[in-house]
């Protein structure tokens, strides 16, 4: 179960643990209930999470694309090395804000 913080104009997700497929489907629940409760940025912090696999990378982009459709936006943060090199070599930081550890 996620961690899900709503703040002033932005609503924060932590799932806490590995987006890979065994989990996909509860973290896609909760992040559709997060974007449909909210108004602002999603932002979905992967502090603590070790590994995004592509069932996890197409739960981020459809929820990219949901929030687009509404003109809002999706910022991923404190994405560890190893996640980060997938999210540029799949360019997906051309299409939300992706921040690595540390910056």
């Amino acid at each position: 179960m996620s961690e899900i913080v709503n703040e002033a104009d932005q609503t924060i997700i932590r799932p806490g643990t590995d987006i890979v497929a065994s989990m996909a489907e509860a973290f896609k629940d909760e992040l559709l209930s997060a974007i449909n409760s909210s108004s602002g940025t999603v932002v979905i912090d992967l502090i603590g999470v070790e590994m995004v696999d592509s069932v996890g990378i197409g739960v981020i982009i459809a929820s990219h694309n949901t929030l687009n459709q509404s003109a809002r936006k999706l910022k991923v943060i404190n994405v560890k090395k190893d996640v980060y090199g997938l999210f540029t070599t799949m360019r997906l930081n051309r299409r939300f804000t992706v921040e690595g550890v540390g910056k």
